[in-house]
């Protein structure tokens, strides 16, 4: 039973970050380990609530008061199996989800701190591979069924590894060079060592997991190839198609570029080096896209413009200023407009605000300013106010409020559109809907023996979503192909956050 007084007696404490001018010197991961006097603490702040609404906060349902207190208790083993029971690849959540968990955790109701569940998962996770080096679980007996996964990000990984401990054979079909979507090239290793991605897939490909990486499906392999080869297909191809402002004058000028273009060249830069061969940040086509020595400029608020400032900072900007077009937030939750267990709107400062930058707020960006070449040299930016009329979104600048801001490198970070529009919808004979994603039916099928998960069905969204429909699609095919027993399966399609009705 959990320490019904562990929130009394301690405070909520996080690890220290590695001092700024340490960290932005190097590309490894911000937090260092917790320690276990400090993580056994923060375990023990989690309370005998009995209905812990935490559980509602995740879509993976986490057995979070188990294994806190498996932790108190210095039960390590048996918290490891606790949490791999609910989550595949916990070393990625405890280090990229926000924790809408933490949100909803019941010391929230009473003005306290949250318990560190996202901390606590991660110190779990790490210390699963250092007692065991994530011992593989292959199947004893194969079931003669083959499953083709388009896709290696968490979504596609986590299917996956459940339907290859089920006794399928599973092909991983990835287009880039390296296996872990936007785990591997979309994520700076000051939030994620890819040495973690590498120690899963060694996990994995023990398991019976067979990978394919620089392969296009419905360009290097068709989709009739892959319905002829496999009994079932799922399609967990993310939501990569970046927002975009066209009608904003000036967009065309070189040095606007979507954030993604930015994160996938630095990350390429990073992982060459580890292998010992530097590269240069360059878009694919040869265009430099660092910002080393530049005055740069992120429009957005999110996680991935925390990312570029991040990636900014380390490569030597000159000046970064993050530009958002809402209001700041308050420090703490409104509970008028996000009441409890819901996910509030809060300013979120990340590691990376720390280390540099100015944030603006309640701006938009008029144009992009020439500066006679065709390089932009400045952002025109000027103050707004925003209403929902209807449902649509009204940004009304205020009159005289315009100023420039200098820009060598702009890049856009204003959310994700959905899935990409690639050749092989149209093989497997699905189309985007008005959010572009794809629909599916109850059973995950988009069409019939193809199924759909992660962000290319639900459109952007957090990491435990993307392994809560992996692990449900992987059910679902499990079910479809006639396996013995049944897989867990955490949500099903129409499943959505805690929001208030």
């Amino acid at each position: 039973m959990p320490d019904p007084n562990g929130f009394l007696r301690y405070d909520r404490r996080l690890p220290a970050r590695r001092p700024v001018p340490v960290r932005i010197s190097d590309w490894r991961e911000v937090y260092p380990p917790a320690g276990e006097e400090l993580i056994r603490e923060q375990a023990t702040r989690c309370m005998d609530c009995g209905i812990p609404f935490c559980h509602d906060g995740c879509p993976l349902g986490n057995r979070i008061p188990d294994w806190n207190d498996l932790v108190r208790t210095g039960n390590w083993d048996a918290a490891v199996d606790s949490l791999h029971a609910t989550n595949n690849f916990p070393e990625f959540t405890g280090r990229l989800c926000p924790a809408p968990c933490e949100a909803a955790c019941v010391l929230g109701l009473g003005g306290q701190q949250p318990v560190t569940i996202k901390q606590v998962e991660v110190e779990i996770a790490d210390a699963a591979v250092a007692r065991d080096g994530l011992r593989p679980r292959p199947a004893s007996v194969s079931t003669g069924r083959s499953v083709a996964v388009v896709g290696s990000g968490p979504a596609g990984l986590a299917a996956a590894q459940q339907l290859a401990r089920a006794g399928h054979t599973v092909t991983v079909y990835e287009r880039d060079d390296a296996i872990g979507g936007l785990l591997r090239y979309g994520i700076p290793d000051f939030k994620l060592e890819k040495q973690h991605i590498d120690k899963r897939l060694a996990q994995l490909t023990a398991e019976g997991v067979r990978f394919r990486t620089g392969v296009e499906v419905g360009v290097d392999v068709t989709a009739e190839q892959l319905r002829a080869e496999h009994d079932a297909v799922l399609l967990a191809c993310g939501a990569l198609q970046g927002r975009d402002t066209p009608e904003t004058p000036g967009r065309a000028l070189r040095g606007v570029h979507q954030a993604m273009a930015h994160l996938v060249a630095a990350n390429r830069v990073v992982a060459a080096a580890g292998d010992g061969k530097p590269a240069p940040a360059t878009l694919p086509d040869g265009t430099p896209i660092d910002a080393a020595g530049k005055h740069v400029v992120i429009i957005g608020g999110g996680d991935t413009a925390a990312d570029c400032l991040g990636v900014a900072h380390r490569q030597g900007a000159a000046g970064v200023h993050q530009l958002d077009l809402y209001p700041e937030p308050p420090t703490e939750r409104d509970a008028a407009r996000d009441p409890w267990p819901t996910w509030p709107w809060v300013l979120r400062n990340y590691p990376a605000h720390e280390e540099g930058g100015e944030r603006v707020f309640a701006v938009a960006v008029q144009e992009f300013v020439n500066d006679g070449t065709g390089q932009v040299r400045a952002v025109r930016i000027a103050e707004v106010t925003v209403e929902k009329v209807d449902g649509r979104r009204i940004v009304t600048a205020l009159p005289g409020s315009e100023r420039e801001i200098p820009a060598d490198l702009v890049l856009l970070a204003i959310g994700f559109e959905g899935t990409e529009e690639q050749p092989l919808l149209a093989q497997f004979g699905v189309t985007r809907n008005g959010r572009g994603a794809i629909d599916s039916r109850p059973d995950w099928q988009a069409t019939d023996g193809v199924f759909v998960a992660g962000d290319m069905h639900r459109g952007a969204s957090l990491i435990v979503w993307a392994i809560a429909e992996g692990r449900a699609a992987a059910a679902a095919i499990h079910t479809y192909l006639g396996g013995v027993g049944d897989l867990p399966a955490p949500v099903d399609p129409a499943r959505q956050p805690l929001a208030a009705r």
